[in-house]
């Protein structure tokens, strides 16, 4: 429906818009009375006129001891303490880099819309009002006026559902508006691009203001709703209506890759224009460079196997050069497109309606403009608390009013003992003293006041004493609050109510956390259903390059980078890396991961992991609260580098040693061997020369006895020859 449009069909549907408003905001009245009234009540207007003027004229105050507010507030500590966690996985086939990718965006939209904030307002108005409700849209302003996908909270008193919805997500709701007045510069500011259409628009003054009888003393807060027009102002209601229509959607089944996809009218042509091949009649590919390549080796094959072929006749004597010389085969490649394809049923095409949220908004009695939104739930997620079946729940407020009022009841009884017993009431006998003048002794000390006894003497009395059971019974009341919200006195720091040792303490906190796991798991409901919503917001709207970074819980920054185009150098095609404007994610929120962690135990967990080796120092560090981790781990590897180097150098210093004393030992080794040799080579010449020396004498001892022997022999001639020369006989 054109913006500017303002024919019979724009103002049929302006009023019907009207006429649901009105509807709606006339079923919803009680819920509405009840939801201020438990958000005036948490907020301190806990009396109402009728029980605070009754209380002034008994003389007693209409004091508050509000006990649910910071029972709210610890409840809202523990379910909001850390941020939340996504992990997203793919439906098909899909790079799973591009799901962690897309589960780290949906952090990053969480801090640039100061998720902490949003989920803090939402949680508080799940505990008070019964309901908390958030938006998940896209800001076109964002980002240099590229855009962003974003969150925040809304009002549930500016909510209005179609009262006939059962499903805690409203996903059977026929309509949901959401509606408010604006200043018209409001306006403007908000839509300056319909500026001319506002500035034209009429719009009544009504602002839906609930009165609950409650009674707005100096304590009090102020609510929107209090606030009424201010003077020199022209007011304006705004409407933004969302409502479910059918839209025409294409569902593709590729047979030859197993890819499904959903593709609206523009997308479907492209997709039905592209090309692809088909090989061999058989394979179908996309990608051309694929193409090349696999045509490639298959050329290659052929070659590797005439060559065999042809070794095979040199080997049998045949002539090579006749296998060689064939032509090579064509390889059969057929180029089509993919309307081709669907027409060799290689492609399952079927057309479906589906269901998509349409959102439209007005201005006063001007249509701005409407969009169909890419997704099939609505943006405004409520966060239930105690779900009825109906667009009303129940908060939790409301099932501790009447604890609350006790324990108030209680205390203005207590004060007003405490002030009666403090100012003692006199009985005194009618005519005896003038009782103006008795009234204003009786509050001096040491006066004498004049009476006439015969009438009797002035009577005290004092008030009968409260029965301690009345003191326990307050305390009591608290208790039952705190058990109410799912708190316990320990879980709020009461030192009283813990264990002496430090494993029951961590043992029964984690205990107490279970009962609070239940409103924990409505959040987590709610959060995960905002991050369905968002992925699809964020496939549309992030279709070019795009850098964002994201903050870890241990102070580290991770850069991310999406739809990055690179361009191929041999093909010249255009690759997309982390592109997520394709596919379909499931999303899974990280169960616990905003509830608080006791930070010493689970440091002590991960130093004794480490100390076992099972995890590295990296990981400790993530769990500690050192905000220049990195830089620690920077230094603490030189350290460890250094470390190592001494150790290194340490390790060849005590080798350089071992050398050298053994080169000592060695050496001492050799002095003595030369000793030894010395003293061996002088034993030597020593023996060498009584060798000789016996030789000498042997020899000249052998002379000798020849020479004896030669004397005998010569004797013994003589003695056997005559002297006259006769041989004897």
């Amino acid at each position: 429906m054109p913006s500017n449009q303002n024919d019979d069909k724009t103002k049929d549907f302006i009023n019907e818009t009207l006429k649901l408003y009105n509807t709606y905001s006339t079923e919803r009245e009680d819920w509405s009375k009840h939801a201020k009234e438990d958000k005036e009540f948490r907020l301190g207007r806990q009396w109402t006129k009728d029980q605070e003027e009754t209380l002034k004229a008994r003389g007693q105050a209409p004091i508050v001891i509000n006990r649910i507010h910071p029972a709210v507030e610890a409840a809202k500590a523990m379910l909001t303490a850390n941020r939340p966690s996504f992990r997203c996985a793919p439906r098909e086939d899909s790079d799973k880099k591009v799901a962690n990718v897309l589960s780290s965006l949906l952090t990053y939209m969480y801090d640039i819309s100061d998720g902490s904030s949003v989920v803090r307002q939402v949680v508080d108005d799940y505990y008070t009002m019964g309901v908390g409700y958030m938006n998940v849209y896209q800001n076109p302003m964002m980002d240099m006026g590229k855009g962003e996908v974003c969150i925040h909270d809304v009002d549930p008193m500016d909510v209005y559902v179609d009262p006939n919805s059962r499903h805690k997500f409203f996903d059977d709701a026929e309509n949901i508006i959401v509606s408010r007045m604006f200043t018209k510069e409001q306006a403007v500011r908000m839509y300056p691009m319909y500026e001319k259409a506002i500035r034209n628009a009429n719009s009544d003054q009504r602002w839906d203001i609930t009165e609950t009888g409650r009674a707005t003393n100096e304590y009090a807060a102020q609510f929107p709703e209090d606030v009424n027009t201010v003077a020199d102002q022209e007011y304006v209601r705004g409407y933004e209506r969302y409502f479910k229509t059918l839209v025409k959607r294409y569902r593709v089944y590729e047979n030859f890759s197993g890819k499904e996809d959903l593709l609206d009218g523009e997308k479907f042509k492209m997709y039905m224009s592209q090309p692809a091949w088909i090989l061999n009649g058989e394979r179908v590919l996309t990608d051309e460079a694929e193409v090349q390549k696999i045509v490639q080796q298959m050329q290659i094959q052929i070659q590797q196997q005439r060559a065999q072929e042809a070794m095979k006749a040199t080997r049998m004597g045949e002539d090579p050069n006749t296998i060689m010389n064939q032509p090579m085969p064509e390889i059969p490649v057929e180029k089509v497109t993919f309307a081709e394809l669907a027409d060799r049923k290689m492609l399952e095409i079927v057309e479906v309606d589906v269901s998509r949220v349409k959102m439209c908004v007005i201005m006063g009695d001007a249509y701005l403009y409407s969009r169909v939104l890419p997704t099939e739930h609505y943006p405004i997620v409520p966060f239930m608390n105690i779900h009825t079946r109906t667009p009303y729940p129940t908060s939790d407020v409301r099932m501790v009013k009447g604890v609350q009022e006790f324990i108030n009841k209680t205390r203005s009884l207590i004060i007003a003992h405490a002030t009666t017993s403090t100012n003692v009431k006199i009985l005194v006998p009618e005519g005896s003293v003038d009782m103006k003048e008795f009234e204003e002794k009786w509050s001096q000390p040491g006066v004498a006041i004049a009476f006439d006894p015969t009438d009797g003497a002035p009577m005290p009395v004092q008030p009968v004493p409260l029965p301690n059971e009345l003191y326990n019974n307050e305390k009591t009341a608290k208790s039952d609050i705190d058990h109410q919200l799912g708190l316990y006195e320990m879980m709020m720091g009461n030192t009283q109510a813990a264990p002496q040792t430090y494993k029951a303490t961590i043992s029964l906190d984690e205990f107490g956390q279970r009962k609070i796991k239940s409103k924990l798991s409505d959040i987590e409901a709610g959060l995960t259903r905002v991050a369905q919503i968002a992925i699809p917001l964020m496939q549309q709207l992030y279709t070019t390059r795009k850098i964002f970074r994201v903050v870890q819980p241990n102070n580290s920054l991770s850069e991310y980078v999406i739809n990055k185009q690179l361009v191929d150098d041999k093909s010249g095609e255009i690759k997309v890396i982390n592109n997520i404007t394709v596919g379909k994610y499931d999303v899974v929120y990280v169960s616990g991961s905003t509830l608080p962690s006791n930070r010493y135990a689970e440091l002590e967990f991960y130093m004794d992991a480490y100390k076992n080796g099972i995890i590295d120092k990296q990981e400790v560090l993530k769990k500690t609260e050192v905000f220049d981790m990195e830089g620690v781990l920077q230094r603490t590897d030189v350290i460890a580098k250094m470390q190592a180097q001494l150790k290194q150098a340490g390790e060849q210093i005590k080798s350089l040693k071992g050398d050298l004393q053994t080169r000592d030992r060695e050496a001492v080794n050799l002095r003595k061997k030369v000793e030894v040799e010395k003293f061996k080579s002088g034993l030597d010449g020593t023996a060498h020369k009584a060798k000789a020396a016996a030789t000498v004498f042997e020899k000249r001892l052998g002379d000798e006895m020849t020479g004896l022997k030669r004397e005998v022999a010569l004797a013994t001639k003589d003695s056997a020859t005559p002297s006259n020369g006769v041989k004897g006989r």
